[in-house]
């Protein structure tokens, strides 16, 4: 889904001008009149909670009337905890996703669009009324042709091009804001929306959630206590999602689940077991557990249903959550700081010292409890206080994945559970470590030690980079030294010198011989030896060359056969 991001023209001015007659209702009149004129503002001058700034309950009921594709932004605004303080953070999680179903004849009519056919010759019986609703799309019961009970869910009439619309102006606003007000600097207002487009594109092709519900029953497929419905293909478009109805007791109905022969601890422990597995063993996650979506079979199973939020974790990212997991369930805070130091959360910029200490404090009294003596919401709360304080930004997915861990932390709670979550999730770390070490043929041991080998060799390539970048940019400057090379050279200036004196030699006997073969007579000397000699210069000459030749060739024998490397 393509979107301009910008008002060109009288395009979508009508939708403008109703959001700011609904922002001005609400108290936001000012600093809409300042975003639209673009004007920067002195920080100083722009209002806090309590003195005049619209107050959290007032910007959630704005974006409450403002329909559902500011509600579906302030939902994910709520998870970002990162970046808006508490108290907006409790507000914008009251957003739900309030909307009338849509009229059956207009769903009809999309059904029997996205799949050519009378609706009647698709299934044989179809539930004109909703199960369930939201603002982006209505789910039905239906039966096929084979009898099959089945789930189609169906995007809402008209929904892409109303959201094309909003993402523009919200772009539009979100870059005036930047501009001119320091609070829409601070929480990267433009940043919001792209992540909310990336967010909303998927809900809306439901062809991107048949795949991942296909994922999903891959990665389980040898797991028996969780089910994941299958996919009809054949009736599944961009549109249309047609999946296996899952008969079932939402899980937080308790005594439903205890009537039907079931431990609601035990459903808690595969609700935990199965949050693990995704988050240790799959880097892929479910990322909506609530008790609609988390259903509890009549044989014990549990099965997961609606895959429209997901999350992916990489390898390395993993190993980081590994690490983390591990840490808090060996108290080893020096574990603990090494992954948020190796997942970029951290770095020696901080104060690293009160930051420690106070990530002590936060955790130490969180240890040891079960489900219903630990509230993870309450962990993450003061840890979110520790990223307001120290200003670290957290990544989409760990933002995410803590939003899930909140969510199956309270579906135990309701269960009942007794369980530690550490000590659920500590085998599949120590999986995952085990796994990633034995691939690289490190250490076959999971101690500290062999973690810390296996992040420093993830990190030299990093460092490496950027030692190369900051030379190239000039500011810093590489010298290169070396030592140990003066007998290596010795000996090769020694083999030059031999090499040169064997050229020698065979040059002086080739000279001699040419000497004493030549016809040419040079100065003849006459001597009386023996009787009246007669000698040539020119054989004196071939003579001496050949005396030279041969001394020299024995000189070089002798110190070879010396050097004992003949």
């Amino acid at each position: 889904m393509k979107i301009s991001r910008g008002i060109n023209g009288l395009k979508g001015l009508g939708r403008f001008g109703a959001i700011g007659r609904v922002l001005a209702r609400h108290g936001f009149g000012d600093i809409f009149e300042r975003v639209l004129k673009g004007k920067k503002t002195d920080p100083e001058g722009e209002t806090i909670p309590g003195e005049g700034f619209p107050s959290a309950r007032r910007i959630r009921m704005a974006i409450e009337e403002l329909g559902p594709s500011f509600i579906k932004l302030g939902q994910l605004m709520s998870t970002r905890a990162d970046i808006f303080p508490p108290e907006y953070i409790a507000e914008f999680k009251k957003l739900q996703d309030m909307v009338p179903p849509v009229p059956f004849e207009e769903v009809k009519a999309v059904m029997e669009r996205e799949l050519k056919r009378p609706l009647l010759e698709v299934f044989a019986q179809f539930d004109e009324k909703p199960i369930a609703a939201a603002s982006v799309g209505q789910v039905h019961i239906a039966r096929l042709p084979t009898g099959e009970k089945v789930a189609v869910k169906i995007i809402r009439p008209g929904i892409e091009r109303r959201i094309k619309e909003d993402l523009r102006l919200m772009y539009f606003l979100a870059a005036r804001a930047e501009k001119s007000l320091e609070l829409g600097r601070a929480i990267g207002a433009t940043n919001i929306v792209r992540e909310f487009e990336r967010n909303i594109v998927r809900e809306l092709d439901m062809m991107i959630e048949a795949g991942s519900i296909e994922k999903f029953a891959r990665n389980f497929k040898e797991v028996k206590e969780i089910y994941i419905p299958a996919v009809h293909w054949d009736y599944t478009t961009r549109s249309v999602l047609v999946m296996e109805h899952i008969d079932g007791i939402k899980m937080d109905q308790v005594e439903e689940i205890r009537a039907a022969g079931i431990d609601p601890k035990e459903v808690a422990l595969i609700g935990l077991r199965s949050f693990s597995r995704q988050l240790m063993l799959f880097g892929f996650f479910h990322a909506d557990p609530h008790p609609g979506n988390t259903l509890v079979m009549y044989d014990g199973r549990v099965s997961l249903v609606d895959f429209g939020i997901t999350g992916c974790l990489d390898e390395e990212t993993m190993r980081q959550i590994a690490n983390l997991f591990l840490g808090y369930a060996e108290h080893d805070y020096g574990l603990v700081m090494d992954a948020l130091t190796d997942a970029g959360l951290i770095s020696e910029e901080m104060d690293l010292k009160a930051f420690r200490n106070d990530l002590k404090d936060v955790s130490e009294s969180f240890y040891g409890r079960s489900l219903q003596h630990i509230s993870v919401k309450d962990v993450y709360d003061q840890m979110m206080e520790l990223v307001l304080k120290y200003g670290i930004r957290l990544p989409r997915n760990l933002l995410l994945l803590f939003k899930t861990f909140i969510q199956t932390e309270a579906l135990g709670k309701i269960l009942g559970s007794d369980a530690s979550i550490l000590e659920v999730t500590r085998p599949f770390a120590k999986k995952l470590l085990q796994r990633e070490l034995n691939a690289r043929s490190a250490l076959r041991h999971l101690d500290r030690e062999g973690r810390a080998l296996s992040g420093y060799a993830r990190s030299i390539p990093k460092h490496i980079n950027d030692i190369l970048r900051q030379t190239a940019s000039g500011r810093q400057r590489l010298e290169l030294r070396h030592s140990g090379f003066d007998r290596a050279q010795a000996a090769l200036e020694k083999g030059i010198n031999r090499l040169t004196v064997g050229v020698i030699i065979a040059a002086s006997i080739i000279a001699g011989a040419m000497v004493l073969n030549s016809g040419q007579k040079v100065i003849k000397l006459t001597f009386q030896f023996l009787g009246l000699q007669t000698v040539s210069l020119t054989a004196i000459l071939g003579l001496a060359g050949y005396g030279v030749a041969t001394l020299l060739g024995i000189w070089l024998i002798v110190s070879i056969l010396k050097s004992g490397r003949l």
